[in-house]
């Protein structure tokens, strides 16, 4: 078991939706979390202690899928209102629209490099997405039932699927064929992912199952049933050596895959945990549920950095590719059952080390561009009533963009784009201009306007309250320790007591007869 200085840590949390987040991915370059929520909004927060909150208005209803272009200068999303939309992630927040699903579209996928977008949808449909050329490529229809999600292997070979048919589909991108069918699920197939290598993948369950298949023997290696409700998303570490999985009993859960067990079990949100990602490198860990909070957890347990482990494999004298689920023992299928070993983070205290961040509005862009198969039509956004931009906004988004104080409750910025990112009252118009100007063509990585010196002070005040809180929690076990050894004491001097008195009646009786008299030995 990890030692106490390994186990996962609540970083930070992130309020800011309105309902249940379904969806959460990170940034490549690190210094982004982008997440999707049934209040139908993106929203992108930034991960710098001071960084400011975007959020992106398009979708007309729940969005159920988010994903980081691998460059991260794209965010695509998937909604139950049939679209897909891949948005441009700065103060511009222009998006394109692919409409090419008859139903919800539950999931969207970029390839690893980047050029190609894979939608799963209720009608039963995978589809296949040139994002350069902006348009349809082909379509894969064998499920018979809803299909909840669809990845591309890191190679761009092959696509794994799943959905309500209880199957788990293995496609061959260059024939279009259904190469294999897992079907031994007990219900619905919520969700599939290859691991970063691409020679297993695993998949979950509404029957809070999770299985891994080693692709180059087709055969099951692992299976998972830690949770207690049906499983919602997962996420393998970089390393492959954990996998994290977000379940309805309300739990985050951390598998060591090495040793084929369950490692940790965080308890943070009230409700169902509906996603959960790690980042590019591994040191973090994003979950998001119905409490329309996002947490983000440091990850502490992997010990050893992603390079090395790459580095140890490319030392291996097998030829086996570099991925090491084949390493795993026994390799027949198992099952894992919950074990009372695991450590149960509860935190506390939600947030010490940061406030929560200011929201900006951004609503729709400027001219939404709508893809229907292979055709593209150009639909500008309506302005507002007096029907001109300023300052580079549309007029009607300009007037409602707001920046919003979770902390507070409050919102702010009547009549701006921000009026709440003024550092003082007497910030002139020409200021605000430069910084509109920055910030649209810069990524969205603005900070606000704390003062060090306030923020100094607020870290060293949350120093010294940590300080107070681990001196309470000393006097605590000490107090306890105490009480513990006067028990033992009482306990101890209570059977003393007992005994002796045990001892006096024994030789009152041995030495008295039956009727009282003294007994004689002859």
């Amino acid at each position: 078991m990890a030692s106490v200085m390994e186990d996962p840590t609540l970083e930070r949390h992130f309020k800011g939706h309105k309902d249940a987040v379904t969806c959460a991915d990170f940034n490549p370059n690190r210094k982004q979390l982008a997440s999707g929520s049934a209040d139908k909004s993106l929203m992108i927060w930034n991960l710098a202690p001071k960084g400011r909150a975007f959020r992106f208005v398009g979708h007309q209803d729940v969005i159920t899928g988010v994903q980081f272009s691998p460059s991260g200068s794209l965010v695509a999303t998937s909604s139950k209102d049939r679209t897909v939309r891949l948005w441009t992630p700065s103060m511009k927040g222009e998006s394109t629209v692919f409409k090419a699903h008859t139903a919800a579209v539950r999931s969207a996928a970029f390839s690893h490099d980047g050029q190609r977008l894979v939608t799963a949808s209720d009608d039963k449909s995978i589809k296949v997405w040139s994002v350069h050329r902006q348009c349809f490529i082909y379509s894969l229809n064998q499920h018979t039932n809803w299909v909840r999600c669809a990845r591309f292997s890191p190679d761009g070979r092959l696509i794994a699927s799943c959905g309500d048919d209880r199957s788990v589909r293995l496609w061959d991108t260059t024939t279009k064929h259904c190469i294999n069918c897992f079907t031994d699920y007990g219900g619905s197939a919520t969700f599939v992912d290859f691991n970063s290598s691409g020679t297993c993948i695993a998949a979950s369950g509404a029957d809070s199952s999770l299985k891994i298949w080693d692709l180059r023997t087709n055969k099951l290696i692992q299976h998972y049933q830690v949770h207690s409700a049906g499983i919602n998303s997962f996420s393998f570490h970089p390393s492959n050596n954990y996998l994290v999985s977000g379940s309805s009993d309300s739990t985050v859960k951390i598998l060591d895959l090495l040793e084929g067990r369950l490692i940790y079990t965080l308890h943070g949100h009230k409700g169902a945990v509906i996603t959960v990602a790690f980042s590019r490198e591994g040191d973090l860990f994003a979950s998001g549920g119905a409490d329309s909070q996002v947490l983000l957890w440091r990850t502490n347990f992997d010990s050893r950095s992603y390079q090395d482990v790459l580095q140890q494999h490319s030392r291996r004298s097998t030829p086996d590719p570099p991925p090491h689920l084949s390493d795993i023992y026994p390799r027949t299928a198992h099952l894992h059952q919950p074990q009372t070993t695991a450590i149960q983070v509860s935190p506390t205290v939600a947030d010490t080390r940061s406030t929560d961040p200011h929201v900006i509005e951004l609503g729709q862009a400027f001219h939404s561009t709508t893809l229907l198969n292979s055709k593209t039509n150009l639909t500008p956004t309506q302005a507002s009533a007096n029907g001109h931009y300023s300052n580079g906004l549309p007029a009607r988004h300009v007037a409602s963009s707001r920046v919003e104080g979770w902390m507070g409750g409050e919102s702010a910025g009547r009549g701006g784009l921000t009026a709440g990112n003024q550092t003082g009252p007497d910030r002139g118009g020409k200021g605000r201009r430069e910084e509109e100007e920055i910030a649209q063509t810069h990524p969205l990585e603005v900070l606000s306007g704390h003062p060090s010196s306030l923020d100094s002070t607020l870290r060293h005040i949350v120093q010294q309250l940590d300080i107070l809180t681990q001196t309470v929690s000393v006097l605590e076990e000490r107090l306890t320790l105490t009480e513990d050894k006067l028990k033992e004491c009482l306990l101890h001097q209570s059977q003393i007591l007992k005994d002796v008195r045990a001892s006096e009646a024994w030789r009152r009786t041995d030495s008295e007869g039956t009727d009282g008299s003294p007994v004689h030995f002859t």
